[in-house]
């Protein structure tokens, strides 16, 4: 008896090993694009094979005309699939981070509280195409390995498990699943739409890169996220471990500056969110490691949120926010610790 069409085959064998006997429910993100329609049909026929439960969420952003007869459209697709429950979500898209950022926010917000409340994983449709235009993004914003790292296949964020059993999957991959299925799919305008930086990555550097450099540049670039995240995983882990061996009552400055610069440096980050100082940016990082690699007997380095860093008697200190109107306290510094 023939088997099914090899795209099918493909996805079907992606999400498989991510359904196991007895793991919470699945809802899949369904945009009503060739990505997702493809996972929700993956999931709808291996779901009750590994006896898991598994629902859709689709969201309308409000942002399209039409979008919520286009949700209503795809909320009946994934019903005829067999997904149950299908759950529609209209969002309202705020005005901070761009349009791109506003409905990622809102989308994300649905679909966690969608998960929460029915206890189950938000599997997602991201391929290897959208890993490797991620890599790409995280190059040239220069915000670090982490981001040239890409997206990770499982992440828990607030109590929700988020899961992209398609990141080995090529997008065409997906598309052709579709088809061989007779699925309708819908192609977002704005994935095409040069005025978005993503659309012109995806329409034109890969393509680019693809021709100077004669193919499997996508490939290549999720290969490397992997390798990368292996390393960037195991620095964290030692950064764990140093920590807890070097806290308690500050942290020993002299210890911290024979350790190697990445390790030093997520030793201090992991600190700082321990200490709980929101949203560490580089050049908070940057400051506070200032005081371990040049210290100059200089005093408090403010963080977000109105604590700060300082140095004294050979070790880092952190303190809360200082009393409106009144200087920082920086404390008194001996003659050993005005040395370098």
């Amino acid at each position: 008896m023939a088997g099914p069409p090899r795209a099918v085959a493909l996805l079907r064998t992606a999400v498989r090993p991510g359904l196991r006997p007895g793991d919470r429910p699945v809802l899949a993100a369904v945009s009503g694009g060739a990505d997702s329609v493809a996972l929700a049909a993956a999931l709808a026929a291996e779901g009750p094979r590994a006896g898991v439960p598994v629902g859709a969420v689709t969201v309308d952003h409000g942002l399209q005309p039409g979008s919520a007869d286009r949700a209503a459209r795809t909320a009946e697709l994934l019903r005829g699939l067999g997904l149950d429950p299908v759950l529609v979500r209209r969002v309202t898209v705020g005005p901070d981070g761009g349009p791109e950022g506003a409905a990622r926010t809102a989308r994300l917000a649905a679909l966690g509280e969608a998960a929460a409340g029915l206890g189950a994983r938000v599997a997602l449709g991201h391929t290897l195409d959208d890993q490797a235009e991620t890599v790409l993004l995280g190059l040239g914003r220069g915000s670090g390995p982490r981001s040239v790292a890409g997206m990770v296949r499982e992440r828990t964020a607030d109590g929700v498990v988020w899961w992209r059993p398609l990141l080995a999957v090529r997008r065409a991959t997906a598309r052709q699943a579709c088809a061989d299925q007779g699925l309708p799919v819908w192609d977002d305008p704005w994935n095409a739409d040069p005025g978005y930086t993503r659309a012109r990555v995806r329409g034109e550097l890969l393509p680019l890169m693809e021709e100077v450099l004669g193919g499997g540049v996508a490939p290549a670039l999720a290969r490397t996220a992997d390798l990368l995240r292996e390393d960037l995983d195991a620095l964290d882990g030692l950064a764990v471990a140093e920590l807890a061996r070097l806290a308690g009552g500050g942290l020993p400055a002299r210890e911290l500056g024979e350790l190697p610069a990445a390790l030093r440096r997520r030793v201090l980050r992991l600190w700082l969110r321990d200490g709980g100082v929101p949203d560490v940016q580089a050049v908070h990082l940057h400051a506070v490691e200032v005081l371990v690699t040049r210290w100059r007997g200089q005093g408090r380095v403010d963080l977000p949120g109105g604590a700060g860093a300082t140095r004294t008697s050979g070790r880092l200190v952190l303190s809360p926010p200082a009393a409106r109107g009144a200087p920082p306290q920086d404390a008194p510094q001996t003659r050993e610790e005005s040395r370098p």
